[in-house]
């Protein structure tokens, strides 16, 4: 770990010591034009002038690889990892460790419906890139204007609300192999999409759908067809069909701006069961039947936004929005052999219906030097969960479906003070009115120095909070082989972070630019919630329970190089974590100590002029993982074991080509060339009288190829 550590210091010290010698005070030295972000500032600024550390995503960045969805893009990202499940076709994101409950994803700043909260667990197969400008990320604690649950960090995806033509019509066409499994219509991903926009002096609108058939993974199962009962009916990775659309329409005149957004999913996920059943027709040959049933999601999401003077000085930002979000599961007996369905029955087991609106006022002073927003948050959440289906049902007749309300009441302010020229501090406040919980708060303070020969140096600390989840309050999912159980006495969770970094610029005038970034980060979760092992008699039972710290520190160096034509990055981190859990009941503690993980990325693109041709690639290497688990003792006891996932690399390479004065665009690909489809994890006890053995997890389908057409009219 100290080599490691070593390493990345060095890399960073050597390059930037590098730099600062080729460049004096009195060179010339190219001021580009900076990029301009949004998520977190008072109002649109560079990255240079932010105090917090802003990744960006660009639709150039997006087109390259030709993604469809969320998923599609993040994994090649430090410090992010996505977890797929081929069992459920959901992928979610984990930072520093963490889930999916403590990253918030904020559509043009608003945090989107999940299946179990606002803005968290979101699945990133169901956002659909095809409206996206760019995609912003902040890592570390932003409670303070973003409110619960953004612990490790937020992503903002921001919508296009403008066009550079009077007109913009664009179709595409993709096809994708899923491993080696491709065929028109029945194997492979097959996406279509279609989008208009108009534009005027003053008003905006688009309208866009898209479509994405992806057909399930076959690897070793047989499919739906299959009619021999030997468990091998079904797929590895289950099909399922999204269909997305969109409409905007905006107007903008001067400093006021309005739009109203209004968005539509809708997924069904295919589960096939492996038992079959044959069925006597007699005198005729013996026909097959399976007990089937398919998951149904649709998704309404409705924001009114706008922007404008109050009393001709202030500015305003204020946001409406109305989402819902149902699951339904229909249960029905397919009969295999004619393809046909019978005794369908379909019900909604899951359901989430969200008020929300969000809004700040700025500009209170006639000075550049001093800034102040005040701002609120006010959150209506409706959930219900059926007692008969999906992860809350149970065999108890007498079980009652949930219906439960949350609330919460929030007011922020927040500070720019602009002590020099170079040094700025952003302090800021968050006070939370819980309907649920006690009343929660948040507190940051960032700050940065602008040093010569382009050096940025910034610096933040920040209280931030999560609260618990509808799974983790109402679930009751019990069986004859399952005992999970939430807790409605959970309490939220609190944390304290950190950061400082260290960043320089450096613009040459035969045109490199070079750009190298050290992070430093700390992170301590208290009250933390889990699932853990409450009881092994009569059976094992697991409940929610609020455990006691997480720790996590993390070191993380990128670099950037532009010259001419060619693009390169590079970056490396190293996350330590320590987790203690306390099993009071059992009088079992956990192994506190820190647990190391590295992650390298880099991504090199290559500009052809001549040929109007881009070629990409991408690779990130995602070291092992480990944690510590509980597991039941031949004792009746309970213990804790260590877990490991093995290292993996990933690498996509594409090459992109425009026709007819960009008119036509051709994109053709590879995900996942070093083909990793299973991870092997292992388990063992520290004493070593227990063993988990080993088991491989499903992580990804192989090697896949792509082909992307793209045809654009702009009148």
């Amino acid at each position: 770990m100290r080599v490691i550590t070593k390493s990345l210091l060095y890399t960073f010290l050597f390059t930037t010591v590098a730099l600062s010698a080729q460049d004096t005070e009195n060179d010339t030295i190219k001021t580009n034009l900076e990029e301009v972000v949004i998520t977190g500032q008072f109002e649109p600024q560079s990255i240079k002038k932010s105090v917090f550390n802003v990744r960006v995503i660009t639709s150039e960045d997006i087109q390259r690889r030709a993604a469809n969805n969320l998923a599609d893009v993040l994994n090649q990202y430090l410090n992010i990892t996505v977890r797929p499940n081929g069992s459920d076709g959901r992928s979610t994101v984990s930072m520093f460790g963490l889930d999916a409950q403590y990253f918030k994803i904020l559509l043009d700043n608003i945090p989107l419906v999940s299946d179990t909260g606002l803005g968290n667990n979101i699945d990133l197969t169901q956002i659909n890139l095809d409206d996206v400008e760019r995609i912003e990320i902040i890592e570390g604690s932003m409670g303070v204007t973003h409110g619960a649950n953004a612990v490790t960090g937020i992503l903002n995806i921001i919508t296009k609300k403008t066009t550079k033509n009077k007109w913009e019509i664009s179709a595409t066409a993709q096809e994708e192999t899923v491993g080696k499994e491709f065929a028109f219509f029945d194997k492979g991903r097959h996406i279509q999409s279609f989008k208009v926009s108009h534009g005027t002096d003053n008003w905006y609108a688009s309208v866009g759908a898209n479509r994405n058939d992806f057909a399930g993974f076959y690897d070793n199962m047989k499919g739906k067809e299959y009619k021999e009962n030997d468990g091998l009916r079904g797929f590895s990775w289950l099909p399922k069909q999204q269909f997305a659309t969109n409409a905007i329409i905006g107007y903008n005149k001067g400093i006021f701006r309005l739009f109203y957004k209004f968005d539509y999913y809708n997924e069904n996920i295919d589960f096939y069961n492996p038992i079959v059943t044959p069925v006597d027709n007699y005198p005729f040959p013996d026909t097959y039947k399976s007990e089937d049933k398919r998951i149904i999601t649709d998704r309404y999401y409705h924001h009114l936004n706008s922007y404008g003077h109050l009393f001709s000085k202030l500015v305003y930002n204020v946001s409406a929005s109305y989402q819902k979000q149902r699951r339904d599961e229909e249960k029905y007996t397919y009969q295999i052999l004619s393809d046909t369905e019978t005794n369908n029955d379909r019900q909604t087991y899951q359901s989430k219906e969200i008020i929300y609106s969000t809004g700040n006022v700025t500009n209170f002073f006639n000075t550049q030097r001093f800034d102040l927003q005040v701002g609120y948050e006010a959150v209506h959440e409706k959930g219900f969960a059926s007692a008969n289906s999906g992860t809350f049902r149970n065999e108890d007749a007498n079980a009652q479906d949930v219906n439960q309300t949350l609330e919460n009441y929030d007011v922020y302010a927040s500070a720019e003070i602009k002590c020099t020229e170079r040094f700025s501090i952003r302090p800021g406040f968050r006070y939370s009115f819980q309907s649920k919980f006690s009343d929660q708060n948040a507190i940051s303070a960032g700050f940065r120095y602008l040093f010569n020969y382009g050096l940025e140096a910034r610096a933040s600390v920040g209280k931030s909070y999560r609260t618990p989840n509808f799974d983790e309050l109402y679930t009751y999912f019990v069986d004859s082989n399952h005992d999970l159980r939430g807790n409605a006495s959970l309490v939220p969770e609190t944390s304290l972070s950190y950061e400082a970094s260290i960043k320089k610029s450096t613009f040459f005038d035969s045109g490199l630019n070079l750009s190298n970034n050290l992070i430093i980060s700390y992170m301590d979760v208290d009250d933390r919630i889990s699932q853990v092992l409450a009881a092994t008699e009569p059976n094992l039972q697991y409940r929610y329970q609020n455990i006691d710290k997480y720790k996590m520190w993390n070191i993380s160096t990128s670099h950037q190089l532009a010259y001419k034509n060619i693009e390169a990055k590079v970056g490396a981190a190293l996350v330590g974590i320590s987790q203690k859990i306390d099993l009071a009941a059992s009088n079992v503690v956990s192994d506190d100590r820190f647990l190391y993980s590295f992650q390298l990325n880099s991504n090199i693109s290559y500009n052809v002029p001549s040929w109007n041709t881009v070629f990409s690639l991408y690779y990130k290497y995602n070291g092992r993982f480990q944690q510590f688990r509980e597991e039941p003792l031949d004792s009746g006891d309970v213990g804790f074991f260590l877990t490991e996932i093995e290292a993996y690399s990933m690498m996509d390479a594409s090459v992109r080509k425009s026709f007819f004065k960009n008119r036509f665009d051709v994109t053709l690909g590879s995900r996942n060339l070093f083909n990793v489809k299973n991870l092997q994890t292992s388990g063992a006890g520290a004493s070593g009288v227990h063993s988990a053995g080993t088991s491989a997890l499903l992580l990804a389908y192989g090697r896949s190829y792509f082909l992307k057409l793209t045809y654009n009219l702009n009148i």
